[in-house]
């Protein structure tokens, strides 16, 4: 391959889309550092047993979950960009708190703030993403970013790692404040952003009431995000059900995880912007659908087998299996991006955000429990069935895709869902220079459109 070949693969699409996934980066560097060692944190530094952990996530995920739909309808009122920095900058603040707390009640009330915080960046960065991005680049800049994301997540895990390494409560401590450093930076990032479309609405204009029905009165689009939620259970089975399943079912070595995991981040820092490629529709992201069904339902087949395997055979199996529910994910991202940006109101990204959140968590959150059992009691059978939840789902999401578009239809204006195909008419030019608008000035928050680009 020749220079310039790769230089291509490596050079974003566009200005905004580097700039953008410059943010990808810092973000995930700050949270890749602190998730590496909160487990640590959390038990040696504010004193909890590994349930008061377990408990705390868990009403903290439950209040995240009530709050993406309010969450949401904050960013169509007030823009994305403003409201992404906002997250930003509250979710700095809570970091620097963390050495402060030396209590459960006290534990589960920041772990509150900072998920129902992340729930309006969540739904701000998605819809400023689909407002600012053309729509023919909107697929290729997402697989760049998440390109980008994976970078930083990686860096942050050294970087935790190092501090592990220290062995000292003192380094600990100083985890949450490295964070909330890069999370500031993060902020001031994103009001460097220009502003998109949504985020130049006057003061009268964000008063006003937005027409036309909710995202809970589109059933296809409920469906459409349930549905992406059970895809994405492709997660449970990278990071919890194949790593079970090799240690407690296969005559693997342990020691194989760790090729595993840096198999699959590596496929995801240099892969995304190849399985998008071709993305650029909700018929064309359907054809992703297929690809990554097929991709997860050979992993449980691959996997299934190393039951019965020993040696070198079962370590190329488990692998292989890794490498195909990665490649589920990589076709999966770029669905997920072209459904939330074609199947939304485009007046109300960020309500549609919220509920899709909301309806996707609907689908994944009970596979933990579900895929662990079956898998790890019932074998083969139980492997068959976790690809017969997939196959079943990819026949269900082609009608519901067909009802979120009648849905826009008919209760849409045309010229809105025409404008919406045009939305960059609007936005800054190239140079991405924001117009020193008194209004928009305040405004921080960038994209709204969840976090698998649109």
């Amino acid at each position: 391959m020749s220079l310039d070949a790769v230089l291509r693969q490596v050079r974003p699409p566009s200005k905004l889309a580097g700039r953008l996934s410059v943010q990808s980066l810092l973000f995930a560097v700050g949270e890749g550092t602190f998730m590496t060692g909160s487990a640590v944190f959390f038990t040696q530094i504010v004193g909890l047993s590994a349930a008061q952990v377990g408990l705390g996530l868990t009403i903290a995920g439950i209040a995240a979950f009530l709050a993406a739909l309010p969450m949401g309808k904050l960013v169509d009122r007030f823009g994305p960009k403003r409201m992404w920095a906002v997250s930003a900058t509250g979710q700095a603040a809570m970091f620097a708190v963390w050495p402060f707390i030396t209590d459960f009640r006290g534990y589960v009330a920041m772990a509150v703030c900072m998920e129902v915080i992340g729930a309006l960046g969540n739904a701000a960065h998605g819809a400023y993403t689909i407002d600012a991005l053309p729509p023919e680049e909107r697929v290729t800049s997402r697989a760049y970013m998440y390109s980008a994301l994976n970078v930083g997540f990686t860096l942050g895990s050294l970087v935790g790692g190092v501090a592990l390494a220290f062995q000292s409560n003192d380094v600990l401590h100083a985890l949450p404040w490295f964070t909330a450093v890069v999370f500031l930076v993060n902020g001031a990032a994103i009001i460097r952003l220009p502003r998109a479309a949504h985020d130049k609405r006057t003061a009268v204009e964000r008063k006003v009431k937005i027409p036309g029905p909710g995202p809970l009165r589109n059933p296809g689009w409920l469906l459409t995000t349930f549905f992406t939620g059970v895809f994405w259970t492709n997660q449970v089975l990278l990071n919890v059900v194949i790593p079970l399943w090799l240690v407690e079912q296969t005559d693997a070595p342990r020691v194989l995880l760790a090729l595993l995991f840096a198999t699959n981040t590596v496929m995801c820092i240099f892969l995304p912007m190849a399985a998008a490629r071709g993305v650029t529709g909700v018929p064309t992201a359907l054809r992703a659908i297929r690809l990554s069904s097929a991709f997860f339902v050979i992993s449980c087949l691959i996997t299934l087998a190393t039951h019965d395997t020993v040696g070198w055979v079962t370590i190329v199996l488990v692998w292989l299996g890794h490498v195909t529910v990665t490649g589920a994910e990589l076709y999966l991202s770029a669905a997920h991006w072209t459904f939330d940006a074609e199947l939304m109101d485009p007046r109300q990204r960020g309500a549609y955000q919220g509920a899709g959140e909301m309806s996707a968590t609907l689908g994944k959150v009970w596979a933990p429990a579900v895929f662990t059992f079956l898998a790890m009691n019932w074998g083969a059978g139980g492997w068959l069935l976790i690809a017969g939840i997939i196959v079943l789902a990819t026949i269900g999401i082609h009608p519901s895709t067909a009802m979120a578009r009648r849905f826009l239809v008919k209760h849409v204006p045309a010229e809105v869902l025409a404008d919406a195909r045009a939305s960059t008419a609007d936005a800054p030019a190239p140079d991405d220079t924001p117009a020193p608008d008194p209004e928009t000035r305040a405004g921080r928050r960038v994209d709204a459109a969840t976090i698998p680009p649109d």
